[in-house]
């Protein structure tokens, strides 16, 4: 489903110096349905890598396919509509919108794509979600009256309101305390199993790396598996 080779990621140094190489010919491939978490210390490239697998951000040399196309040639609007229907996001900060509540946050993804589901299919899915996550009671409530924890299953749940091949967590638990965190990382875990959804996690937590899955290390713009040792 995902394959990445050779994947290069550089940027001009200031003052006209040797450029930085953020990513080295990185090499991955993810079949459908596994999960990976990618490890390493701030500054060491996930967020860029996760960014470029996502249709965010396009690598400087290499190749990156997603079921079986090419991303590079591609157009943005196709770019566009693999990220709506085929990829869902969830970010360390939930970016919910503070003047919706917490359904109509849930739904705004279906509001894009005019050729995916009823509103009334996609109501009755967001609401089910929300029910699976512990928040059925909410759903009339605003961000800005939910705890962290609560914020980021609601952004959970909107990543995955339009039923994702691909789900890209950025440090989805950065910001919460032990509690949260485990409450997220188990809730990832869970998608990834009753909803088919490839996972990829990109995290600095040794937690949460545990929790989820198979674990590379990224270092100095290199991909490996971590030792065990």
């Amino acid at each position: 489903m995902l394959e990445l080779i050779d994947v290069t990621k550089t940027y001009e140094s200031p003052g006209g110096k040797e450029d930085v190489a953020v990513l080295k010919n990185i090499t991955l491939k993810l079949e459908s349905g596994r999960s990976l978490v990618i490890v390493g210390p701030s500054g060491s490239g996930k967020s860029t890598l996760l960014n470029i697998i996502g249709a965010l951000d396009r690598p400087t040399s290499g190749r990156v396919l997603f079921e079986g196309r090419e991303l590079a040639e591609l157009d943005d609007v196709e770019l566009a509509r693999i990220r709506n229907r085929r990829i869902g996001f969830v970010f360390q900060l939930h970016h919910l919108l503070p003047q919706c509540t917490v359904l109509e946050n849930v739904l705004i993804p279906t509001l894009v794509d005019k050729a995916g589901v009823s509103r009334q299919e996609a109501r009755g899915r967001a609401v089910e979600l929300l029910r699976r996550v512990g928040l059925e009671d909410l759903l009339l409530h605003r961000p800005g009256e939910l705890s962290g924890g609560q914020r980021q299953r609601v952004a959970l749940v909107r990543a995955l309101i339009n039923r994702p091949a691909l789900l890209l967590a950025d440090e989805p638990t950065g910001s919460l305390d032990k509690a949260g965190s485990e409450n997220i990382a188990d809730l990832l875990a869970e998608v990834n199993r009753t909803e088919g959804v490839t996972l990829i996690v990109v995290t600095h937590s040794a937690g949460l790396a545990e929790r989820i899955g198979h674990v590379k290390e990224l270092s100095n713009g290199v991909l490996t598996d971590r030792s065990r040792g």
